[in-house]
């Protein structure tokens, strides 16, 4: 019984010697090749060779993230889209109402975000 698992487990340990071999030499590098020595300089930030001035922490308007959901919801309907126009000649009634289906509830979505507003940019 033990030798069927015998393959799963070797392909097992094979795995975890290669997630933690690498590993295991950037650590032995790092600790007998390349000893830290730490110094201003290297702890210095670097921002594209600039030193950086005040205080990075910008805020947005919760407007561009409805734009960027929007965006989302239209960007999954091309991938959803794009599959059943290519093969629109094969598919039956009931794929077809599927799909209708679909658009009418993203058209739903558009319509209520055009109506709340949301889409205004100012």
């Amino acid at each position: 019984m033990m030798s069927m698992y015998a393959p799963v487990m070797i392909l097992f340990l094979a795995a975890l010697g290669f997630a933690l071999a690498p590993l295991l030499l950037a650590r032995l590098w790092a600790l007998w090749v390349s000893p830290a020595k730490p110094n201003a300089i290297k702890n210095a930030i670097y921002e594209c060779g600039l030193e950086s001035r005040g205080d990075a922490w910008v805020q947005f308007r919760s407007g561009y993230y409805l734009y960027a959901i929007i965006f989302l919801v239209f960007d999954v309907e091309a991938v959803f889209l794009l599959p059943f126009a290519v093969a629109f000649t094969g598919l039956g009634t009931g794929a077809c109402l599927a799909m209708l289906v679909f658009v009418l509830l993203l058209a739903e979505g558009l319509a209520w975000a055009w109506a709340k507003g949301v889409l205004t940019w100012a």
